[in-house]
């Protein structure tokens, strides 16, 4: 689902005006020039009785040949050029003009999506992605390796900290690459500031890149948004969280630091479940264990879990001490 119907929608109203603008300047240019050079509205004038002949031509005879009209149409194209040029107008100047000549501002090229409209497709989306303006200082090209120790070992798995870091940027470099697929979801664990989020963003960002939808939530703002949905509060009703289901990257970030009830723990497994039978991607960043996840989410979801997602660990210390301990360097 690369684009809503709403986003779609926008995309090709911006496509009308755009063409509107065009036609409106077109008209300026053809009154200019006929005040300008009288000669072009007779060659103009002559153009359409051709055209309007021709016409009646292949009506009355849809095999008669009518090259002697083409011919003469051109004849009169050339004069027209002509005329221009003599007054120091370009030859195109009476020609409509467009923004992307691939496509003709239709947004479509040949029968795909044009590459105007692709980039249209992701300023909106990156617009759309609440912390658009983060990604463009954290992601793939900005992540650092230095962050993450040699020394410091997992005792549980005897990697470093740097070699389980290497592991979790593979991973979700993969990841980005499988977006669409079946049971393509990510859970990232660790201790605070060991660079979870950030590994989100990257994430993010090569997926807005490829023109996707992906929305980011705090674990609070997600099931506030939810409640506010399931009691109709402060104005929200499904529409508020229909992109939720259908988005194709929603990313929950530091999941276990709202405050777990009944309600948000079947929230998540409804989340959960219906963005796998859409087969749309999901992202959970926790500070829990394991086992603490299990817990305090129930072996229902976390079966889910296990079975659907891929499990990524980062260790290290906090980065965030790193760098102010560093003056804002790694």
């Amino acid at each position: 689902m690369p684009l809503t119907n709403a986003q779609y929608d926008a995309i090709m109203r911006r496509y009308d005006e755009i063409r509107e603008r065009h036609r409106h300047e077109l008209l300026e240019r053809e009154a200019e020039i006929e005040k300008a050079i009288p000669l072009i509205r007779v060659l103009n004038d002559e153009a359409g009785t051709l055209s309007l002949s021709a016409a009646k031509r292949r009506i009355a005879d849809p095999s008669a040949d009518i090259s002697d009209y083409s011919s003469r149409m051109k004849f009169i194209s050339e004069k027209r050029k002509a005329a221009l040029r003599a007054q120091g107008y370009p030859e195109d100047y009476l020609d409509m003009q467009y923004d992307c000549p691939l496509c003709r501002d239709s947004g479509y090229a040949d029968g795909v999506k044009c590459v105007c409209m692709k980039k249209a497709a992701a300023d909106l989306l990156y617009r759309d992605y609440r912390l658009g303006d983060i990604l463009q200082s954290e992601n793939f090209d900005c992540f650092s390796f230095d962050c993450y120790s040699d020394k410091l070992i997992d005792k549980v798995t005897g990697r470093s900290a740097k070699e389980t870091a290497r592991i979790a940027f593979e991973a979700a470099r993969l990841f980005t690459n499988r977006i669409g697929e079946p049971d393509n979801n990510l859970l990232i664990y660790g201790n605070a500031g060991v660079g979870k989020t950030f590994l989100t963003h990257c994430i993010a960002k090569e997926v807005l890149d490829k023109s996707c939808s992906a929305l980011y939530f705090s674990a609070k703002e997600l099931f506030d948004l939810l409640a506010d949905t399931a009691f109709g509060r402060n104005g929200k009703n499904s529409t508020h969280t229909q992109a939720i289901y259908e988005c194709d990257l929603l990313t929950i970030d530091d999941l276990g630091t709202e405050s777990a009830n009944s309600f948000t723990v079947s929230q998540l497994f409804y989340v959960l479940n219906e963005r796998m039978l859409k087969k749309r991607s999901t992202i959970i960043s926790t500070n829990l264990m394991l086992g603490e996840f299990a817990e305090m989410y129930t072996e229902r979801i976390f079966s889910r879990i296990t079975s659907h997602y891929t499990i990524i660990k980062l260790i290290g210390e906090d980065i965030r001490m790193q760098k102010k301990a560093n003056g804002g360097r790694t």
